[in-house]
């Protein structure tokens, strides 16, 4: 086996194999729920050092019950390694499995490239690049995926805010970002939120994706409206067309009497 030695530029001698924790449940349940929390059963938990054989191999040696003190002594050194950051004002919540920040409404080069365009288009019959206003918009990023959705007012969110369906055409019915080839960003840090937007804003739209027209109210559908925004030269989005947001709904009719979801809903939801 090769040398477990892992060296980072910033660390002082690098980071070195020391220990292993091994973690026991009765029964043999070696399943999970799926959001990834152990499922309920009673657990052991031992603490290991790290030998090394006659050819530099690393080998788990005999161990000890894991303490509190040991937790706390791990859980102090973990976080020594991680460096405390100044959040900008867009950014809502900041946590290591998750990341969600705004965008207030803006104008910004769209890319288009419909596979089966509509024969009377005025702006968008073919591949271009042309300014288009985008609403207020609100993302959720976590090890799962990005969540994208439009903002019904250009001003930062609250918990209260109620949530719309986004127009972007690469957002799936369920909000979540259709990534097809996009590169994803590997940390959900804040220097990552540049790359998730870029993901969103500057790949190519194709085509809606199964539902979207339905998050739409009036007539012409996404695609008709997208290209008389680029015809025409808008610099607002017409915000009153899109509909709230109601998650399991192949079709996004809002039942009467039915509550539109929120900013808070979608942050226990990722949570959870």
């Amino acid at each position: 086996m090769a040398n477990h030695s892992v060296y980072f530029g910033e660390s002082d001698g690098g980071l070195v194999l020391t220990n292993a924790i091994l973690l026991y449940r009765s029964g043999g349940a070696a399943g999970q729920s799926g959001h990834g929390t152990p499922l309920a059963a009673p657990a052991f938990a031992s603490i290991h050092g790290i030998v090394r054989d006659d050819l530099d191999r690393p080998t788990i040696a005999a161990g000890k019950p894991l303490s509190q003190a040991h937790l706390r002594h791990w859980t102090q050194a973990l976080g020594r390694c991680v460096q405390p950051e100044i959040l900008p004002d867009n950014v809502l919540v900041s946590h290591p499995e998750m990341l969600a920040w705004w965008t207030a409404e803006q104008v910004r080069t769209g890319y288009f490239a419909l596979s089966n365009p509509p024969a009377d288009l005025k702006a968008l019959s073919g591949r271009t690049s042309v300014p288009v206003p985008y609403p207020a918009h609100l993302f959720i990023a976590t090890r799962s995926g990005l969540d994208v959705y439009a903002l019904p007012r250009s001003c930062r969110p609250t918990a209260d805010t109620p949530v719309l369906h986004s127009p972007i055409l690469n957002i799936f019915i369920e909000g979540k970002l259709c990534w097809g080839n996009i590169a994803k960003p590997k940390a959900l840090t804040v220097a990552s939120i540049a790359d998730y937007e870029s993901a969103v804003f500057d790949s190519w739209s194709t085509h809606p994706n199964p539902g979207q027209d339905l998050t739409l109210t009036g007539k012409g559908g996404l695609v008709r409206l997208w290209d008389a925004l680029a015809a025409q030269r808008a610099t607002r989005f017409p915000v009153r067309r899109l509909k709230p947001f109601l998650p399991g709904r192949r079709q996004a009719r809002k039942p009467c009497g039915d509550a539109g979801v929120t900013v808070g809903d979608l942050i226990a939801r990722g949570a959870a």
